[in-house]
């Protein structure tokens, strides 16, 4: 399923041309096999991508509580950046600095750094 998934990806040219209804049917099917974290956490990345920010803000919202993800940059990192989408910068520049205060990688860090400080920018 992963390797489907990749394969769709891989057939964009651009980010924008990703074929993210098939990207979020595929993270369904996946989901209904597995109940990782991630896989979940992905899942709400492609409903975003076809449904909209809110759509996949209410469904990160909905596992915001889940053990397996606390204290992990990764979710404060999608809320981050699904923040951003939906125009809310000072909240998304917030979660990007929270992410990277939680990661223990450098270039992890300086990527959620950066954009934390380039939307700062962007904000004036």
């Amino acid at each position: 399923m992963l390797a489907a998934i990749a394969a769709v990806h891989d057939e964009a040219a651009r980010a924008a041309d990703t074929d993210w209804p098939q990207i979020l049917a595929l993270y369904g099917m996946l989901k209904r096999m597995t109940d990782n974290p991630m896989v979940t956490l992905n899942h709400a990345i492609a409903t975003a991508m076809v449904n909209g920010p809110s759509a996949g803000l209410a469904l990160v919202a909905s596992f915001k509580g889940d053990g397996r993800l606390r204290g992990n940059h990764r979710l404060d990192a999608v809320r981050a950046h699904l923040l951003e989408r939906a125009g809310e910068r000072d909240a998304a520049v917030e979660l990007y600095r929270e992410a990277a205060s939680k990661t223990t990688s450098v270039p992890g860090r300086n990527y959620l750094m950066m954009k934390a400080a380039r939307l700062r920018e962007a904000m004036g």
